[in-house]
């Protein structure tokens, strides 16, 4: 199971595909509970015991247990015709999850992770969602075989690309992200075809992936229209 706090993103998940065992709430809020399902385990606690089951400092009242699902076997044919993200080795679940909540944002359904990238449950990931996680696909793939069977464009985020601005997308794809320090891995490189950058204006070093991730996913969608 995993772990998911705070009202706000719990409702997200009761009228999802997934299944919430039981949630923990504090009694003076508990006026705030939606109507749930007969099956779903209700218990009140003092704050004092919802901050020892809680990764947060500051507890916001409500704690869900959901089981995670089973793994997805990812289905080649429905990533056609759309974008995809791609994550090789993204390794901080804050990063993770804004990831998550900006592909939700912006429409893309899908996202495949290496099998080296941060687990998609991880308290933090789950938090930094903020609800959006009910919402993706999320697959974890071997991606040197994942790119032996695709057949789409692969655009990747590099610094020495074509500018995103004056990118053709065509109208589908698969756009690579890499690890946070480490960018691309070298395996990954080599199944990109077209290298695209965000071109650098001031003088940083580097963009946070999550928020590359952002641009990407802005730009296409400006461009696509969809």
């Amino acid at each position: 199971m995993f772990l998911v706090e705070g009202l706000k993103s719990i409702k997200e998940y009761i009228n999802s595909k997934y299944q919430i065992d039981s949630i923990y709430y504090v009694s003076e809020q508990s006026a705030l509970l939606p109507k749930l399902p007969a099956n779903i385990n209700l218990f009140e606690v003092n704050n004092a015991d919802l901050g020892k089951i809680s990764t947060l400092q500051m507890p916001q009242g409500f704690l869900a247990l959901i089981k995670t699902p089973e793994t997805k076997k990812l289905a080649p044919s429905t990533l056609a015709n759309r974008f995809t993200l791609v994550l090789d080795g993204v390794q901080d679940p804050g990063n993770m999850g804004t990831i998550i909540r900006t592909a939700d944002w912006f429409g893309f359904e899908n996202i495949i992770c290496s099998e080296d990238s941060v687990e998609a449950y991880n308290p933090k990931t789950v938090q930094a969602t903020m609800g959006s996680l009910p919402r993706i696909n999320i697959y974890y793939e071997n991606l040197n075989i994942f790119f032996e069977q695709n057949t789409l464009p692969v655009f990747g985020a590099l610094l020495d690309g074509k500018s995103i601005y004056e990118t053709n997308w065509g109208n589908e794809g698969i756009i690579v992200l890499g690890n946070e320090g480490k960018g691309i891995s070298a395996e990954v490189i080599a199944q990109v075809n077209q290298p695209v950058t965000i071109p650098r204006v001031g003088g940083a070093e580097s963009l946070n992936v999550a928020v590359s991730a952002a641009i990407f996913c802005a730009e296409i969608v400006r461009v696509k229209n969809f």
